[in-house]
Formats: structure tokens, sequence, C-alpha cells
């Protein structure tokens, strides 16, 4: 085969190569809007003047549509992989779209150090964001030990942790995410049988219906919890127990969380004992 044929291929190649990332970048901006409309009842009704929201595991893209919707007053997007190709142009590019901020992060919420300084450097007000939005993201924030091995008798932990899942410390967790903010929204999707194939080590993997039960058991017990999909309730010990049933039918769940106050926090307290 001539060199100029070795050239035409290689070329070839690298152009069927563009173009999958083409198609990757147009269905991260498809399917962020879908997610925004079924996330968007979370945030609350009109506009979020004034309002600040840290975006975790940020696609990029969600930040912007965030953006012309509810005109907050800045969002904070991070993700430890901030591989995006677009994404110093839509921060940059924004500014001529919307009065928002925008500001995009390669960060790890695990990562103090560095995320301290980014929110100080922010000036967010009392170092805690009005909103934590975690899409399609709280499944990667395992640390706890590998759980493989409960799954599959024949698992074995290589060095790499490849093929590891990590626990999920629900407790842990939101912790965290209340440290940072004083409403969490969490948009998951959630399929056992599929394989997560952006996890990092043992962090990621869909979770179990047990998984979500135990998530759900921990935030009833000591948040306040709203669904807006597949349908807008309130997590109580009446729902808590239909929650199974209603995982079996649907594959994205939208809900947020929020600390509750003492009133709420009592009258909980009193059902729970009635």
């Amino acid at each position: 085969m001539s060199c100029k044929n070795n050239g035409l291929i290689e070329r070839l190649l690298e152009c069927e190569k563009e173009l999958e990332q083409r198609k990757a970048d147009l269905r991260t901006w498809t399917d962020s809007l879908k997610e925004l409309s079924e996330i968007k009842d979370a945030f609350g009704k009109g506009n979020l003047d004034g309002k600040t929201i840290l975006d975790i595991g940020t696609d990029c893209v969600k930040p912007l549509y965030i953006a012309l919707k509810f005109k907050p007053d800045k969002i904070i997007g991070i993700d430890e992989d901030l591989s995006y190709s677009y994404a110093s142009d839509l921060e940059q590019k924004s500014k001529l779209f919307t009065d928002t901020t925008i500001r995009l992060y390669d960060c790890s919420l695990f990562n103090n150090e560095t995320l301290n300084r980014i929110i100080k450097k922010e000036r967010i007000p009392k170092k805690r964001f009005d909103f934590v939005l975690v899409s399609k993201t709280l499944h990667h924030l395992r640390t706890a030990r590998c759980v493989a091995k409960e799954r599959d008798e024949e698992h074995e932990c290589l060095e790499t942790e490849k093929c590891c899942i990590y626990g999920f410390e629900e407790q842990k967790i939101f912790k965290k995410l209340f440290e940072l903010g004083k409403r969490v929204i969490i948009y998951e999707f959630f399929d056992p049988s599929e394989t997560d194939n952006d996890k990092i080590r043992g962090r990621g993997g869909y979770f179990t219906t047990k998984e979500w039960k135990e998530i759900f058991k921990y935030l009833s017990r000591n948040y306040r919890v709203e669904f807006v999909r597949p349908k807008k309730f309130h997590l109580n010990k009446e729902t808590l127990n239909k929650i199974e049933s209603i995982l079996r039918k649907v594959d994205d769940i939208c809900f947020y969380v929020e600390e509750q106050d003492v009133k709420d926090t009592k009258k909980e307290r009193k059902l729970k004992n009635e």
C-alpha cells in the first residue's frame, strides 16, 4: 500500500474520531437541556436574583442553561476532570448572553484545600452557596470500602481498582454537601444492570435499590426531603415505604434536601412515635 493511501487512511481515522467527539459534545448539550427540564422545579419558582449555585461534577453546559433560565448571581462548576473542549469558551462567551457569573474549575469535591481557595476567591457569602447541584454525580461520591465482593464472590480487588465499587457513606457525604450549601439538589440516573463507564477507580457504579433505600432512610431521619420527579411528594415514614416500588418504575429521579428547622424536627419525631 502506498504512502499516499496510508496518509489518506490516517486522515479518515482522524476525521472519524473528531466526528465522534462532535456527536458526544452535541449529546451533552441536548442531555443537559432535558435534565434541566426535570430539575428546574427543585430551584423553586421565579428567578434567583442574588443567589449562588455550586454545580458538582459539572458538564459545563447546564450552568449556562440555568443562568439563562433563573438568572442567579453566580454559578461555580467543579469537576475533577474538566476535559470538555468548550469549557473555557463557554465560561468567557456566556458573558454575551447573561449577567450571571459562570466559573468552571478543575477540582474534586474531596480536595478541601483547592475548593476552599475557590470559594474564597469567588467571595461566596459565609462560604456557603444557596444551592448545591449534584446532577448524575452522587454515585461518583463513593468513598467506603469495595462492595463488589458482596455482589460477585469471584471479584478480586486489583491494584488499579478498575473493577471495584466503593460503598456509599451517606452520612459523611451529605454532611460535606451541607457544609457547602443550604439546599442540595440531587438528580440521578440509575440502572444497576448498566456499566458506569466514566467511573474513577472504585468511584462510580450506579446505586442499587438497596443502596437507595439506605440513603433515603438516613435522609428522612435527618433532613427535609422533597421529591420533584417522578412526582412531587414529601419523604416521610409513609412515602419511605413506597420508595422501592417508585424506583422500579423510573430511571431518573430528582429531589432536594434541606436542613430541618426546629418545628419540622419536632413534628417529624412526633409522627414517627405515633
